[in-house]
């Protein structure tokens, strides 16, 4: 069975597995976060929907993603397709102050730059 990034259990950054460094790990992977942040913000979807949404990703990837955003509870297949599951969709919310934070770091950034 494939290792998922699990709390209690070693993750990057956590021998004990601490929740928010679980989290972090899975959430650190390629386009683990675009994926939620598609399947939120974009509504369900195909696979191969997901893909074109998601930039082109590779279909591995994609797919050693979804299994793994799905085991830890954040998406699920429905009717339409793959989808946020209520966990996933609070995430989410618990993301955009983050989302708005970065956007005036983007600008403060290129300020400096300048």
């Amino acid at each position: 069975m494939p290792s998922f990034p699990e709390p209690g259990k070693p993750v990057r950054g956590s021998r004990r597995g601490a929740p928010l460094m679980a989290l972090f790990d899975l959430l650190g992977r390629r386009w683990a976060m675009g994926i939620v942040w598609q399947l939120t913000e974009g509504g369900p979807a195909s696979f191969r929907a997901l893909q074109e949404r998601c930039e082109g990703v590779a279909p591995t990837v994609l797919n050693t993603r979804l299994k793994e955003l799905r085991h830890a509870g954040l998406v699920e297949r429905g009717p339409d397709g793959y989808q946020a599951t209520g966990l996933g969709q609070e995430l989410f919310a618990h993301l955009q102050p983050l989302r708005a934070w970065s956007l005036r770091w983007a600008e403060t950034f290129s300020q400096k730059q300048s």
